[in-house]
């Protein structure tokens, strides 16, 4: 179907057509513009109607227009721009075959203009014509190259937006689920012989439970805009992990960071405890986390323990990146006895 815009250029050349025929004149050798002339130029401008389903069919019928306008003795003038706009849109919206096949039909129109025409063609008439197809083809490219390149602009926004959603719902129910698991491991060895402590487990593992659907839910309103400020509740993790049987020492001092800087903190506090919990089985989790400087350090350390096989995972991909994206930085290592994650970011009002 012809576009709006194609209609509307179509027939502003027509009126343009109209216009040159009236005020511009011919003389010999070329005869005047008469009513064969004016419908040459009608319906090449009106062709272009269908140049974005047919643009070869489009570049045939303008460059025939041409060639049996210099045959018939008119002036150029009226009938060559609709051409030139037929070779843009092959240039600027299809591959090498069709702009190939475009090239090779506009040569031929002009070697008919120049073997038709009633006016000797010179090297200025040579000139012009050479340009006005240099400029249609370089600018058909040049729009090609610019809608290509924001189409991959917009496909690496997608694919950042999705590997966002992708760490989110990792952060946000990695940690409650290695939780409930190590409350529910907990709760299954002391049944017979606690079974408060059990029942306690349980009441945990459902507290833990509905606080994920709740994240969850929280993550999916919030995940498209940056207006989630509610401080995160350390408190709250650190209680969890100790529900689990695992001694953690939580050391935090004020620190003046923007709500974007604080979530990816609690983020990476969340995960690197996660990953404590997944990869150890006993040993103390201490977090410590300051402000020194123009920068806030944080240091989440976990002693070794028993050290199963690691899950593969991640983890470490993320807190990185979380650090990056707050223009912070980001190191994770075995230490002494243990395993160390330090992030620095800085601090509110840094550059």
């Amino acid at each position: 179907m012809p576009t709006r815009s194609d209609a509307w250029l179509a027939a502003g050349l027509v009126v343009a057509s109209f216009v040159a025929a009236l005020l511009a004149g011919s003389g010999p050798p070329h005869r005047p513009t008469d009513a064969l002339g004016l419908g040459l130029a009608v319906l090449s401008a009106f062709s272009l109607l269908w140049r974005s389903t047919a643009p070869v069919s489009v570049t045939a019928v303008t460059g025939t227009a041409v060639v049996v306008n210099a045959a018939a003795g008119y002036p150029p003038t009226v009938v060559q721009w609709p051409a030139w706009i037929a070779v843009f849109t092959v240039f600027a919206n299809y591959g090498w075959r069709m702009r190939l096949a475009g090239a090779a039909i506009t040569l031929l129109s002009v070697v008919g203009y120049v073997l038709f025409d009633r006016d000797a063609i010179g090297s200025a008439e040579l000139f012009s014509v050479s340009m006005c197809f240099l400029i249609s083809t370089v600018a058909g490219e040049a729009t090609r190259a610019r809608r290509f390149w924001a189409e991959a602009s917009q496909a690496r926004l997608l694919a950042e937006e999705r590997t966002r959603l992708a760490r989110e719902l990792h952060d946000a129910l990695g940690h409650a689920v290695n939780v409930m698991v190590m409350q529910a491991g907990v709760g299954r060895r002391v049944f017979a012989d606690d079974p408060g402590f059990a029942r306690e487990a349980l009441g945990h593992i459902e507290t833990v439970g509905r606080d994920a659907l709740g994240e969850l839910d929280r993550l999916l309103r919030v995940l498209h805009s940056d207006d989630d400020d509610t401080p995160p509740d350390l408190g709250e993790l650190a209680a969890r992990v100790r529900a689990a049987g695992r001694d953690l020492r939580l050391t935090t001092a004020e620190v003046d960071l923007a709500p974007g800087a604080a979530r990816a903190v609690h983020r990476i506090i969340q995960e690197a405890v996660t990953n404590a919990l997944r990869h150890t089985e006993s040993g103390r989790i201490d977090v410590d986390l300051a402000q020194v400087g123009d920068s806030v350090v944080l240091e989440v350390a976990n002693e070794g323990g028993h050290l199963p096989v690691p899950t593969p995972g991640r983890g470490l991909v993320n807190m990185r990146e979380r650090a990056r994206l707050e223009g912070g930085a980001f190191e994770a290592g075995p230490v002494d006895g243990g395993f160390l994650v330090r992030a620095t970011l800085p601090a509110r009002g840094k550059p």
